[in-house]
């Protein structure tokens, strides 16, 4: 289990490393937390460590955005809170995406939790006063 405080953009990358170098055999990350908290910045950050060069940003609309690590292997990044319900996510097909040992990582997961891998790193990020706290761990 991972726990960390930050409280500023500028400590990003620092988190993105520290859950990259703890978890380093994860290659599904399911993140948790209220509107604003930060998923998509810190994936944005992931991202960034893992070499992708194009624009990270939220598939709000999309569902799904992919993008190519620093090997030109595939990352997806979801963003399930446009989903009605279950049947959209399989429409999309999301067991493609879920089971090819490929970077994926969720946003708005609660909305599809029945859905998730038997394994994958639940990312829980929490923000109050201006302080965000992160728990990070392995579910299986």
């Amino acid at each position: 289990m991972l726990s960390l405080t930050f409280n500023n953009i500028e400590q990003l990358p620092d988190v993105a490393h520290q859950l990259l170098e703890k978890f380093p055999g994860e290659r599904f990350y399911a993140f948790f937390g209220s509107m604003g908290v930060g998923k998509t910045t810190l994936i944005k950050e992931i991202c960034a460590q893992l070499g992708v060069e194009q624009n990270v940003c939220s598939p709000t609309f999309a569902i799904v955005n992919e993008y190519a690590d620093h090997n030109g292997e595939p990352i997806y990044h979801f963003d399930f809170y446009r989903l009605k319900n279950l049947d959209e996510a399989y429409d999309i097909g999301y067991e493609e995406y879920f089971y090819s040992g490929c970077w994926c990582f969720t946003e708005w997961t609660e909305k599809i939790e029945p859905l998730l891998p038997d394994h994958y790193l639940r990312i829980e990020i929490a923000e109050q006063n201006g302080i965000r706290t992160l728990t990070a761990a392995v579910e299986e």
